[in-house]
């Protein structure tokens, strides 16, 4: 049963991943951790982007997977700030991320409808309405979105919620968005590399 609810999460609170299951929808693509898939386009934009020292703990790295998830599935630890694609052989590839804020924390089974490169954002009425400063902005080194996005739908209907790059790298692990899931650019466009449309997508 799909379903996706936005609750409040005291960021103290934990979450214990272990009893989720899935139905199994797509398969891992097996790249080498360390492969991006980058084009022309991603080398010129990252290279205008300043260079960012990141926390070494936040390398993304193959860990034993916290989840009964079958291989092939993208699982959010929110609370944690932990985003876990599930490999064979009880393993999962971990990433560094940032999550919802108080108030826009959300849980819900979901998956990747379609995927954009360097796409355009493209405020909601809701966020456009808490601050008027947010509009239209083209992809790019200056765009919210970064290097790429993961649309999570459900029952065919856009949840607006995405998974995607950011332009703030300092944002990450941390409750910072208004319930999208963000990740540095390199982050997204390994885990893009490695996942199909129709992936599914469970946040907890």
């Amino acid at each position: 049963m799909v379903f996706l609810t936005r609750i409040f999460i005291p960021m103290t609170v934990g979450v214990v991943l272990a009893g989720c299951v899935s139905n199994p929808t797509t398969t891992v693509r097996q790249s080498a951790p360390d492969q991006l898939a980058m084009s022309q386009r991603d080398a010129r934009f990252l290279a205008s982007l300043p260079d960012v020292k990141t926390n070494p703990s936040y390398a993304r790295t193959v860990v034993d997977t916290p989840t009964k998830a079958p291989p092939g599935t993208i699982v959010v630890d929110a609370p944690r700030h932990l985003l876990y694609l599930t490999l064979p052989d009880g393993k999962a590839m971990r990433y560094v991320v940032a999550t919802g804020r108080n108030g826009f924390a959300w849980r819900g089974s979901v998956y990747v409808d379609h995927q954009a490169a360097w796409p355009d954002w493209n405020p909601s009425a809701d966020m456009r309405s808490r601050d008027p400063r947010v509009q239209k902005t083209s992809g790019g080194p200056e765009n919210p979105l970064g290097a790429r996005a993961l649309y999570l739908y459900a029952n065919g209907a856009d949840t607006l919620y995405r998974i995607h790059g950011t332009n703030d790298p300092f944002s990450i692990g941390m409750p910072v968005s208004s319930g999208c899931i963000r990740m540095s650019n390199a982050d997204i466009i390994d885990l893009a590399s490695r996942v199909p449309n129709g992936t599914r997508v469970m946040v907890y």
